[in-house]
This record gives structure tokens, sequence and C-alpha cells, in this order.
């Protein structure tokens, strides 16, 4: 098996021709709308263990590395305004060249005969809309692929013995169905691929001996579970 690692909303940096769309904005770009906090330190963390890696810092304000091409919120209220040409400029600067390099080596892997599980690193607010959200973990997957579910259930297994009080629940907050980076490559590339999308409560890596306990509990569960040698069953 080869490990795949994105982090497609690393930072909240915008690139200087870019600058002048948000003025005033600063709040919301350091807030979860412009970036995951704390995403980048853990995908750092778990990069050595990775066959390859990307990651972005590009604020998603200005393009959505996790959403399809056509999608409405592939670009924001910020950088909606700006013209097709404009926009084009942006895809091929920003967005063509992280989704492409992964893309790319992931058929290398297949080709070479290597199933791939990809682990895309993501952050979630703890409140949404004055609402907590019950859990400290989300693995999202999709339920009908034979890979994804057997992988996702006994991460979630390994990840429970070593932090016991976690609640980490499946395909929350968010649905692995949804559009979004996995689904795209799971669509493209079959049953060779896994993709799941690890979704951290924010508050626990900002907070620096939270963020210790989970660097570690992610580092050795991902790497008890890339030595299972049962959990790629084939087909969907």
């Amino acid at each position: 098996m080869k490990l795949v690692l994105t982090c497609e909303h690393g930072g909240n940096q915008v690139p200087q021709a870019y600058r002048h769309l948000f003025r005033g904005a600063q709040d919301m770009l350091n807030s979860h709308r412009g970036w995951d906090p704390g995403a980048l330190d853990l995908y750092e963390a778990l990069l050595p263990q990775a066959d390859a890696g990307w990651s972005a810092t590009v604020t998603r304000l200005l393009v959505e590395l996790n959403r399809s091409p056509g999608h409405p919120k592939l670009f924001s209220e910020y950088s909606r305004v700006l013209g097709p040409a404009e926009r084009e400029q942006v895809l091929a600067t920003y967005y063509r060249p992280f989704r492409e390099a992964v893309a790319r080596r992931i058929a290398r892997f297949l080709k070479a005969g290597h199933p791939v599980l990809h682990i895309s690193v993501h952050t979630f607010t703890p409140v949404l809309d004055g609402k907590p959200r019950d859990l400290e973990v989300g693995l999202l997957y999709d339920p009908a692929h034979g890979r994804e579910r057997v992988i996702a259930k006994a991460w979630k297994d390994r990840m429970q013995e070593l932090a016991k009080g976690w609640r980490i629940r499946m395909n929350q907050p968010y649905k692995g169905t949804s559009d979004g980076h996995t689904k795209a490559l799971r669509e493209r590339f079959g049953a060779g691929y896994a993709g799941i999308e690890l979704e951290v409560r924010n508050d626990l890596l900002l907070h620096p001996q939270a963020s210790v306990i989970v660097r570690s509990a992610m580092a050795i569960s991902l790497q008890e579970l890339r030595q299972a040698k049962d959990l790629f069953p084939g087909g969907r």
C-alpha cells in the first residue's frame, strides 16, 4: 500500500496580486472560513510516514482546493468578483497544479500495482452557527466503497485505544460522499484507491498540550494501520 497525504487548507495566505480583494477581511481570513487552523501541523507530523504528500497555504477564500470545477463554492464571495480570465489564472496557478500533481502520483502508484490510501487532512471549528459539535475526530469516507469502509473502521478502533476519551464519528461533521478532493479521486480511480478525509477539532491542535497528544495518537494509529495486512478487500 502507498500512502498519500494532502492538506488542502493549510494556510490563509493571500498572493500579492489578489490582496485588494481582501481589504478589511483579515478577521475572515483568520477564521475557519479562511483556512483549517492546525491542519498543516498535523499533516507535517504524519508526513514522514507517507510515500507522497502535498500541502497548500493559499487561503481557500481565493480558490477552494477541496471543491470540484464548477462547484458554486469553488470561488468565495471575495474572489467571485474576478472576471473569467482572472479566474482562469487563479485555477492555472493554484488549483490545477495541486490537484493534478496528486492525481498523477496516484495514477503512477496504481499502474505499478500498488493500492493507494489517501488521507486528506482537515480541521473543523468546535462551534458552527452557535451550535457545538459533539466530536473530537471525524473520518469521512464512502460507505459503499469496500476498502474505505474497512480502513476507516480499523483506524477508528486503533485511534480509540490511544485516546479513550475522544468521540470519533464516522462521516461527521460532514459526509464523505459530498463533493471534495477524495470523492473526485475515488470516482476517477475506482477500487484501487481509498480516500479518507480526516477531520480534527481545531481547538485540540491549537492547545499546546492537547496538540502533542493528537499528533502522537494520529501518527501511532496510522502507523499501525499501515502495518495491518488485511485491510484491502477486493472491489467495491
